[in-house]
């Protein structure tokens, strides 16, 4: 089955944040039964870790949550915008980057924060922080601030999928 909706998952180096997100969201859909309306994936700002995986600390912590955990690093490219429902940022300097890439509103309008979608995250704190100079506290932190976030984006989904 072709996806009806496109998502993709953008933080810097893609080999944390956002792939923990993609993960969390993939197990979201599955659980909903719309895996296959609604293709999942993620990327980085930058290309400084492209082509490798996912940090082992990020792995450790998702697979003793549940998650799956399999993943290669890749840079966003503008291009993409196209072809992708939603681009959903996990802070607001990845927001900022992405929206120097958009190259129209429209564009622009797919971009989202994470913790936008988050009720409980307070408006002025929805950033998910950066656990790569820490210990696997700070991945525990990132998976549960993702699932929260993917808990509300999941309801979005489901308005727009039907």
């Amino acid at each position: 089955m072709v996806p009806v909706m496109r998502i993709c998952f953008v933080c810097t180096g893609n080999i944390c944040r956002s792939p923990m997100a993609e993960q969390v969201m993939r197990e979201r859909l599955a659980e909903a039964g719309l895996e296959d309306l609604v293709a999942v994936d993620s990327a980085g700002t930058g290309s400084w870790h492209a082509g490798d995986p996912a940090d082992a600390r990020a792995v450790r912590v998702l697979r003793d949550a549940g998650y799956g955990s399999e993943h290669v690093a890749r840079q966003f490219r503008p291009d993409w915008f196209r072809s992708l429902d939603l681009v959903i940022a996990l802070d607001q300097g990845h927001e900022r980057a992405l929206r120097r890439l958009a190259r129209t509103p429209e564009e622009a309008d797919k971009i989202r924060l994470l913790r936008s979608f988050d009720s409980d995250a307070r408006r002025d704190d929805l950033d998910v922080p950066d656990p790569y100079y820490g210990d696997e506290s700070g991945f525990e932190e990132v998976l549960r601030l993702c699932e929260a976030g993917c808990d509300g984006l999941l309801a979005e989904v489901r308005s727009r999928v039907g």
